[in-house]
């Protein structure tokens, strides 16, 4: 297992996180990212979709689940939120597979409702707020 951690002491040094971040990508595809309420995992795919050059309004997909986006390349981006899901049912049912297993990059938020359905590949990204404010991210590769 590999990880890298990446720390955020400000809102304006989200870009520069979001640019590490994006370094850190390699080959990925397939992101969940973890993290309390309010810990910032939309506010940071947001830093990360404008680093790769999306140009759309970014927002989280709460109601709509999935979000799509094209990067600087004309590259699809889908961001994911899974905090509304009742049921994996819900998942298989809006097709998760044509998502997951395209060549787009999927972020995805409140992924711990669906991960028996995430692929071996798929890097988890641990957002955690400390006390001060500050948020410490971990990125970790299998």
């Amino acid at each position: 297992m590999e990880t890298h951690k990446i720390k955020i002491n400000s809102i304006e040094e989200y870009p520069q996180a979001a640019h590490e971040f994006v370094e850190q990508m390699g080959d990925g595809r397939i992101f969940a990212f973890y993290g309390k309420m309010g810990a910032g995992k939309t506010t940071f795919i947001k830093s990360i979709c404008e680093e790769m050059g999306v140009e759309d309004t970014i927002n989280s997909p709460t109601f709509a689940i999935v979000n799509e986006y094209e990067d600087r390349n004309m590259n699809t981006i889908y961001h994911f939120d899974f905090y509304r899901i009742k049921s994996v049912a819900e998942v298989y049912n809006m097709g998760y597979e044509e998502y997951l297993y395209s060549d787009a990059v999927c972020f995805m938020e409140w992924p711990e409702l669906v991960e028996e359905l995430l692929p071996e590949e798929c890097i988890r990204v641990d957002i955690e707020e400390e006390n001060d404010g500050t948020r410490t991210i971990t990125i970790t590769r299998k």
